[in-house]
């Protein structure tokens, strides 16, 4: 790539677990911006006004005629590069809607590390709303669009479908898995992390050969088959995206489990049978808060008396409206719960939590993985897609990069099972066995 400093974050990923520190960046270099048409009074006035309120962050405004509004008494690590006087005015009218298109287009740029901008952007961000409320009503996030069965599967076919060969180029290798992975041990492959978090999952569930499955929402059956496969169970996995089921379907014919791991294509909502233990990673986000407890009742439906669970999902601390452009252009009909509003899944049911567990700093590796992947085939993906999607990818990876960094999005697995269920290990030393090296899987 021309842009090397795309690099830069990537590579603190791949260093060491302390994931938030982030090296110095190099010193911004001046703007490659022709002169243009003169910037007016009021639009310096109204820029320096929101690096005021933003706390004067470490980065510059740079306008399309070589001008730069700098934040006082503070070094900039990284610029805003906006491109024409119709770019900043829609960029002051509702950031959360517009910067995404903007930088999609190339109406407006960063220069310097993205990455490195896009977290200073959002600390700064956090702090003006702990100081100025009002912007939440100002800088107003759209609400997520519904999520009923009919538009639950159009928005499926926006995300899911757009081929497999696109996730192909920058998932894991070992099972396709589009959740976050887990690294224990420093130094792990993406293929390595991956495998490792259904190793966690599946223990976390205490699976039994002989025992039966739901999953809800299988992405590509990575995590179906590989309980089948490795853990003996029979599973059964719902998902409404045509294209995944069909190429999880015929993974299953070429590992041999067909018999053993039944994919439906079908919504949750329809989830038929009794089984020992429930699983959904990664799927809570598409419900939608207000269909968390028919959600639940789902899961009560499903489970026998015995029955174990565990919901993996995105989340925050606080409840807030996921960025308005990820939803139409990305994720549409998503929503990142936090523990509270997980808590409608459960409760209504009596459904006890038998384990919390916060892994998002793992989900900052893994998308540092996805996105160094993606990078490197930004090229190809182009050609197929246009550059304007690559740029909106990489917006999108690199942004939440930034939102697990500063905290601004969680990841939870919370396990959960039947009321009075006693037979419980007496410690949680059964989560953590160890995982063989990446050689030992065959995956180097």
């Amino acid at each position: 790539m021309a842009d090397e400093s795309r690099y830069a974050v990537r590579e603190h990923h791949a260093k060491v677990f302390d994931l938030p520190v982030l090296a110095p960046a190099a010193p911004v270099p001046a703007s490659p911006y022709p002169k243009g048409a003169a910037v007016t009074r009021l639009e310096r006035w109204i820029l320096r006004t929101i690096l005021d309120v933003l706390g004067h962050p470490p980065f510059t405004i740079a306008l399309w005629n070589g001008e730069e509004i700098r934040a006082f008494g503070t070094v900039a690590r990284s610029a805003l590069m906006i491109r024409s006087r119709a770019a900043l005015y829609r960029l002051c009218l509702n950031p959360h809607v517009f910067l995404g298109e903007l930088y999609a287009r190339g109406d407006i740029d960063v220069r310097g590390d993205l990455g490195v901008f896009l977290q200073d952007a959002f600390r700064a961000y956090e702090t003006a709303l702990a100081r100025r409320p009002y912007l939440v009503r100002v800088w107003r996030e759209r609400r997520p669009r519904r999520g009923s069965e009919e538009a639950s599967r159009a928005h499926i076919r926006h995300h899911y479908d757009l081929g497999d060969g696109f996730y192909q180029l920058w998932l894991d290798h070992a099972a396709m898995q589009y959740t976050c992975g887990y690294y224990p041990r420093p130094g792990m492959s993406l293929e390595a992390a991956q495998i490792a978090k259904m190793h966690h999952i599946c223990r976390k569930l205490r699976l039994q050969p002989g025992e039966t499955v739901v999953e809800a929402g299988c992405g590509w059956g990575g995590l179906a088959l590989f309980m089948a496969r490795t853990y003996g169970v029979t599973v059964t996995a719902y998902n409404l995206s045509k294209r995944q089921i069909a190429y999880a379907r015929k993974r299953a014919a070429d590992q041999g489990l067909a018999e053993r791991v039944m994919f439906i294509e079908d919504d949750y909502r329809n989830i038929r049978g009794h089984y020992d233990a429930f699983v959904s990673v990664g799927m809570l986000e598409h419900v939608g808060a207000a269909h968390y407890r028919a959600f639940g009742s789902v899961i009560d439906r499903c489970l026998k008396d015995h029955g174990r669970g565990l919901i993996h999902c995105i989340g925050r601390n606080k409840a807030y409206r996921v960025n308005s452009w990820v939803e139409k252009r990305i994720f549409p009909g998503t929503y990142a719960p936090t523990l509270r509003e997980i808590m409608e899944v459960l409760e209504p049911h009596a459904l006890s939590v038998l384990d919390i567990e916060n892994l998002r700093l793992h989900y900052v590796r893994t998308l540092g993985d996805w996105l160094a992947r993606f990078e490197h085939h930004a090229e190809h993906v182009g050609g197929e897609h246009g550059e304007e999607f690559v740029r909106a990818w990489r917006l999108y990876l690199s942004g939440s990069i930034a939102s697990f960094t500063t905290g601004w999005l969680q990841l939870f697995q919370v396990a959960f099972s039947r009321p009075g269920l006693n037979d419980l290990p007496a410690s949680r030393a059964y989560l953590y066995a160890a995982s063989p090296p990446d050689a030992d899987l065959g995956l180097q």
